[in-house]
């Protein structure tokens, strides 16, 4: 079955860390630029961070830089997203993706997304 699984979320004090796991089953991830999205409660859906499947080159947004990293690791099939010094406002439920394009097409796959809750 072709599918992503990503896992890794939870509840965190803002100052602590994450790390989230995007697996591939079905396929072979590094075929692909993964992006990592996010969408919280009342907003919209928003990238985040991006890993291309060419170079490795990665980009992130503006309100993450300097705190989350984007890596993969072809061995085991996974793409990770680190995420350091946590804020409230990273609250949202995130989700990797086989695109890094705000618009989704039907080829694409989605993770079933992780919750993070970033609270004192």
């Amino acid at each position: 079955q072709v599918q992503l699984v990503d896992s890794g979320g939870g509840l965190v004090q803002p100052g602590g860390s994450l790390r989230l796991s995007c697996a591939a089953f079905g396929f072979t991830l590094d075929y692909y630029d993964i992006g990592w999205f996010r969408r919280a409660p009342g907003k919209e859906r928003e990238g985040v961070s991006c890993i291309k499947k060419s170079d490795g080159s990665t980009t992130y947004a503006e309100s993450v830089k300097g705190r989350f990293t984007i890596s993969r690791d072809n061995a085991k099939n996974t793409v990770y997203l680190q995420m350091n010094s946590l804020k409230p406002e990273d609250t949202a439920t995130y989700y990797c993706a086989t695109t890094c394009s705000s618009t989704s097409t039907p080829d694409d796959y989605w993770g079933q997304g992780t919750q993070v809750t970033v609270s004192s």
